[in-house]
């Protein structure tokens, strides 16, 4: 398969999938990490310029970890808006990836970037079947199954099926530690220990399945996007 993970920020797949994405490319799945903004708001002291190239580098560092595919809409933070110019980056990054699955922010998610980032991806996903909708690549004429991932701390977040990353743990916490620049702004911004904040949410949803660390999901389901086949590891 190819899957397609979409975050609003560089970090924003790492704390929440990555323990299932460094599962789906061990076996044997194409992989393209994008996000949506470039994370230049993301810190007190570097400059928006030096940080969004800053931030780009820490993106592509983590998807190498795993050998995926890193890419970025390049939108600012909290620049994102459901509007055709959005929406037409999304739609010729979904017709580029080619994607059997795609993974969104959930709707219901903390902060704009978030939740428009989901509304966009599932408007572009459709959008992207549509061949006399002109863009540089072809039509992809997949309608794609859309998985959504946990919100931060798993804030009013019903999961729906489980992935046990027990054994992927260790190349979780890698993924985010590329991120250094997030690790110092969130200690100092927010008072959190960057790796594991993510890691103790992964220890609870594992706790709720019965393993020692899991990541959580649930599927959109509307006509057209629901299958009886499972496409999570």
């Amino acid at each position: 398969m190819r899957i397609m993970a979409v975050g609003a920020h560089p970090d924003d797949l790492e704390i929440l999938c990555s323990g299932t994405l460094a599962r789906f490319v061990r076996e044997g799945h194409e992989l393209v990490m994008c996000h949506a903004l470039n994370g230049n708001l993301g810190h007190t002291e570097i400059p928006r310029d030096e940080l969004r190239d800053i931030r780009r580098e820490e993106a592509e560092n983590a998807a190498s970890v795993i050998g995926a595919e890193s890419i970025t809409l390049d939108i600012d933070d909290l620049d994102i808006y459901p509007v055709k110019d959005a929406r037409y980056k999304m739609i010729e990054a979904v017709r580029k990836a080619k994607p059997d699955i795609i993974i969104l922010p959930d709707p219901a998610d903390y902060m704009p970037d978030h939740t428009i980032t989901s509304a966009v991806g599932f408007d572009a996903s459709f959008m992207a079947t549509l061949p006399q909708l002109i863009t540089r690549s072809p039509a992809h004429r997949k309608l794609t199954p859309i998985y959504y991932m946990d919100t931060l701390a798993g804030f009013n977040f019903n999961p729906e099926e489980f992935v046990d990353i027990s054994e992927t743990e260790g190349i979780k916490r890698e993924m985010i530690a590329c991120h250094k620049s997030q690790a110092q702004w969130l200690k100092e911004h927010d008072n959190i220990d960057y790796v594991e904040f993510a890691m103790v949410q992964s220890a609870f949803r594992g706790m709720q399945c019965g393993v020692k660390y899991a990541e959580a999901f649930r599927q959109m389901r509307v006509w057209g996007r629901v299958t009886t086949r499972r496409y999570l590891p």
